[in-house]
């Protein structure tokens, strides 16, 4: 694998009350009484919201075509009025849209990105492609069902401009030790299907996180087999494990991971609140990050600017 470079990804306008937001739906079709609730939620936190006409667009198990779905969030790319695009669902279509978006026009009006599961696609992809740093954190028909912390976590990591401390919960420890590097990382079954394109960025150096759902212990098993035998955990700085819902057993799942990584020297520790079902924080991609196994704790470091900071 060609190895990138592992400097840290450029800060992003700080999203806080006020600031005006798109909500695009690049991947799955939405239910639209878990969107409103999410929408009213979003609007109750005092953002401004903009929804393109996507998320009211179906097309089989997908939000609109894909060509539709491109546009839409090109436009939001190109909307220089816009603080962020919030994702609405996440489900399958994001990296069908990936050939089709114009990234020279989100690197000329950088802005915050946030979702999760299969919008690790395109998280990964703004990182690689315009090195942006993107959250991984609730999407918008979520919000209505997700939990106080998680909702205060995704305000923290979109307006503080200081370091945080994400304490990993009941954690186990698979190897011990302290890594520092760029975070990165997503839902696991969705970066294997990034392998051998454009859009998968290299994880030398980086503290990398995963989580799945409804993944048999082989699969999993078989994906990180895959990315293994193409390199992908060589130089790798650190692993931290989210939930793996309804994947089978905790215990297998971690004999699992131990089995495939005990011959690296690196910290990997289990209890990130990261995945579906759960606590869900909202950690920044691409920022400066820390991992403790012995404190139980990932620190990253200011994920945004305010604005009229220099970059």
């Amino acid at each position: 694998m060609i190895c990138a470079n592992s400097k840290p990804a450029s800060l992003v306008n700080a999203v806080s009350r006020g600031s005006r937001i798109g909500i695009a739906a690049p991947a799955g079709k939405l239910d639209d009484a878990s969107f409103n609730r999410g929408a009213q939620m979003l609007a109750m936190m005092g953002y401004r919201i903009a929804v393109t006409p996507a998320v009211a667009v179906n097309n089989g198990y997908l939000a609109g075509t894909d060509a539709y779905r491109a546009e839409m969030l090109n436009q939001l790319f190109a909307d220089s009025s816009l603080d962020a695009i919030f994702c609405a669902r996440g489900g399958y279509g994001c990296m069908r849209l990936l050939s089709l978006l114009d990234w020279d026009a989100l690197r000329r009006r950088p802005k915050a990105i946030i979702g999760f599961s299969d919008i690790s696609a395109l998280l990964m992809a703004v990182y690689q492609q315009c090195r942006l740093t993107v959250f991984h954190g609730p999407v918008v028909t979520g919000l209505g069902k997700e939990s106080y912390r998680s909702v205060l976590s995704m305000q923290a990591a979109l307006s503080w401009r200081r370091s945080r401390c994400i304490r990993l919960e009941n954690p186990r420890i698979l190897t011990h030790g302290c890594a520092k590097g760029p975070l990165i990382g997503g839902n696991l079954t969705t970066l294997c299907h990034l392998l051998g394109t454009p859009w998968m960025p290299d994880f030398s150096g980086h503290i990398l996180f995963l989580e799945d759902i409804d993944e048999p212990v082989y699969r999993i098993d078989r994906m990180l087999t895959q990315m293994k035998l193409a390199g992908c955990f060589d130089s790798m700085a650190g692993l931290a494990l989210g939930r793996f819902t309804r994947c089978g057993a905790v215990y297998d799942i971690f004999r699992l991971f131990y089995q495939e990584f005990m011959h690296m020297s690196v910290p990997i520790v289990s209890g990130l609140p990261v995945g579906h079902d759960g606590v869900n924080v909202t950690v920044p991609i691409g920022v400066p990050a820390q991992l403790d196994t012995a404190k139980g704790c990932l620190i990253v470091a200011p994920a945004v600017k305010l604005h009229g900071d220099s970059a």
